[in-house]
């Protein structure tokens, strides 16, 4: 019996892992590099190991050294997390060999399945319906051109190995083949230390949904009902629910059953998933199997009850599954927002830094709703470059879906992070599409409905209205303990007007605040009045109002006359003025930005792998100049315009910050 777990894995995964283990009454062990001495899965853990440098090649991924750990803490389990080691067949080989107990499929499963090519080979076989592509080997980008003309742009270019969106390309033409190849296989041999490739056809206006199918080594197997994770960017997902809004009881059926003939085929037991596509005709084609726990799998755990760690726990130690297909019933309705620490108005690059405030949303466990946090960082803690960018897993659950996405807009604008850049007003953003809401989603959501990348929201006026009635009244607050603080020193107190002028998101109202023991009645010049009630104070970052009888919540700074307010994905500069100093205000210059046209800035921190052109090159629209790597992603920087090349600043293999001039042009 295992009673002794070490984590292979770093970040929110293997802070799950931990709890679900310490409920068990199981021993833990974190494993952490150089970069993450400080991190939360090892304060959590029973024992520590230090295993290496930051980079994952240098530590969390080199078998050997992990082992070593195992050997060092007589750990008799082993949890994988996802990505990693976690569908390495090898690493899975050295702890059968070891006598350690892998918490995961067995070897040959994970040789099979994990392997892209060969999955889709064995499925073939098994007469799943897969999507057309080709399985062989690819050894040149001219030949993954060749290949992508004989099946047709355009073409999903992927590691074989691969899994997160990591070495995973969508090309529609020649050129993009060629570049699309090499950084995928670039990218496939740091993150997993293969570099194969395969390449498909690339299905358009696709959904993606996946089943979850639960094992033993009794040859029971069962399904949990699906996923929905067709919000994705750059085909990593982003917004996942469950149960999927477009299934029916007969396709869940359909797939479930033969994703569990899948698993069977290969002598599968643990935790799987099995991936589809399904078209607008719930035709649905096998994608591939993730030897793994996912990480959305919190969604499922919600609507099932089902503790799915534990279960694979139990699976490892040979147990048979306490649980029949017939057991499971899907109830309610579950959303998962990854909070990626990225920055959504520069397209989504990633940031890195210090965490000067992280401040999660209370976790709620009740009848009618839920709200869940799965993390594995905490408030100072400094957020690296060497890893995936995802930071936390906020949850939400409730009895429907509309439910539970309201669930989810107070959880996210309630969710308070500072110090790096974040994807919180994106995905509140997301919360609020109406084609979200209707659920008439697909996986190229993002590129449709945010062509340009994403520029910040702009709120309606009902909702403008709304946030300019709680400024009034909390700049109301704040101007009595200011006058209270003057009478003080000056042995008198200045009367606090009634009227105000809000200017906020483009528009202007003008209002009238009438203040009482329990909250302040708002009047717009229209005569409109919104009761405003709350127990903020000068100084609070998280304001919770009620607003016209309804909740609003709402981070809050302090600026010159008045706040920075974000809410519902808007980041607002709300003044407050009193009818004179607004007119003074309409008479103020506006300072404009410096003008960085001719030069090609560095979107986010990472290290220059590759120099494209020299000082003197003439350059065209989209011509790739450079490529930076960082968060285990290659970006390639291109021309926005034709120019000419006059000084380059940095060379391959420099770290550079934010904003650093990489060049500059004619």
């Amino acid at each position: 019996m295992i009673d002794k777990i070490l984590i292979a894995n770093r970040g929110e995964i293997a802070c799950r892992v931990i709890k679900t283990a310490q409920k068990m009454g199981i021993k833990t062990v974190a494993i952490y590099s150089d970069a993450d001495k400080n991190a939360l899965h090892v304060s959590m853990a029973d024992e520590a190991v230090h295993i290496g440098p930051p980079p994952a090649n240098q530590s969390y991924i080199v078998i050997d050294k992990v082992m070593d750990a195992i050997r060092q803490t007589g750990a008799n389990g082993v949890h994988p997390g996802y990505g990693f080691l976690s569908e390495n067949s090898k690493f899975a080989e050295a702890l059968e060999a070891e006598g350690v107990a892998f918490v995961g499929p067995p070897k040959g499963a994970i040789e099979s399945m994990g392997d892209k090519i060969t999955s889709k080979k064995i499925a073939q076989e098994a007469g799943v319906s897969t999507v057309p592509g080709y399985m062989g080997l690819i050894e040149d980008a001219e030949e993954a051109v060749k290949i992508s003309n004989d099946i047709g742009y355009p073409v999903m270019i992927k590691a074989s190995a691969g899994g997160g969106g990591k070495g995973m390309r969508i090309a529609w033409n020649d050129e993009e083949a060629r570049e699309g190849f090499q950084s995928s296989k670039n990218e496939a041999a740091n993150s997993f230390g293969d570099d194969r490739i395969f390449i498909e056809k690339f299905v358009t206006q696709p959904r993606h949904i996946e089943i979850q199918v639960l094992a033993d080594k009794h040859g029971n197997c069962i399904y949990l009902g699906e996923r929905e994770c067709s919000i994705q960017r750059r085909n990593q997902k982003v917004i996942e629910e469950a149960p999927s809004p477009f299934l029916d009881e007969a396709t869940r059926k359909a797939m479930g059953e033969q994703a569990c003939a899948l698993a069977k085929a290969v002598g599968y037991a643990s935790a799987g998933t099995v991936e589809f596509i399904v078209d607008g005709d719930k035709n649905f084609y096998f994608l591939e199997m993730n030897t793994r726990l996912q990480v959305e799998h919190p969604v499922t755990e919600l609507i099932t009850g089902v503790d799915l760690v534990e279960q694979m726990i139990r699976v490892a130690n040979g147990e048979e599954l306490s649980l029949k297909q017939e057991d499971i019933t899907l109830n309610g309705w579950a959303m998962e927002s990854r909070l990626y620490a990225e920055d959504p108005y520069r397209n989504f690059l990633p940031s890195i830094g210090r965490l000067t405030r992280y401040r999660p949303p209370a976790e709620i466990a009740e009848d009618t709703r839920a709200v869940r946090n799965d993390t594995g960082v905490y408030e100072g803690g400094e957020i690296s470059m060497y890893y995936d960018p995802m930071i936390a897993k906020l949850c939400t659950w409730a009895p429907t879906r509309l439910e539970a996405i309201e669930e989810m807009r107070v959880a996210l604008d309630s969710f308070e992070v500072e110090g790096i850049g974040h994807n919180l007003p994106f995905l509140s953003a997301v919360m609020d599409h109406e084609k979200f809401v209707s659920g008439d989603i697909t996986t190229a959501f993002i590129a449709e409905e945010y062509p340009e990348g994403f520029a910040g929201v702009d709120l309606p006026e009902a909702d403008l209205r709304r946030i300019a009635a709680a400024s009034a009244a909390m700049n109301r607050v704040a101007e009595i303990r200011r006058t209270r603080i003057s009478g003080t020193m000056d042995n008198h107190e200045r009367k606090v007007g009634d009227d105000w002028v809000v200017r906020l998101g483009g528009a202007e109202f003008s209002v009238t605040v009438a203040a009482d023991p329990a909250g302040s009645d708002v009047t717009f010049a229209d005569g409109t009045t919104l009761r405003v009630e709350s127990d903020w104070t000068p100084g609070d970052q998280l304001a919770k109002l009620s607003v016209g009888g309804s909740p609003l919540v709402l981070k809050t700074g302090k600026i010159t006359n008045g706040f920075r307010i974000r809410s519902r994905g808007a980041d607002l500069k709300v003044h407050v003025y009193s009818p004179r100093q607004a007119e003074l205000a309409t008479l103020m210059p506006e300072k404009l930005p410096p003008d960085t046209s001719k030069m090609l800035l560095c979107p986010m921190p990472g290290v220059l792998v590759k120099m494209n052109v020299e000082v003197g090159d003439e350059v065209q629209e989209g011509q790739a100049l450079c490529t930076i790597e960082a968060m285990k992603m290659e970006n390639i920087l291109r021309a926005e315009k034709k120019s000419v090349v006059t000084k380059i600043n940095a060379g391959a293999g420099d770290s550079l910050a934010v904003d650093e001039v990489i060049m500059e042009f004619e």
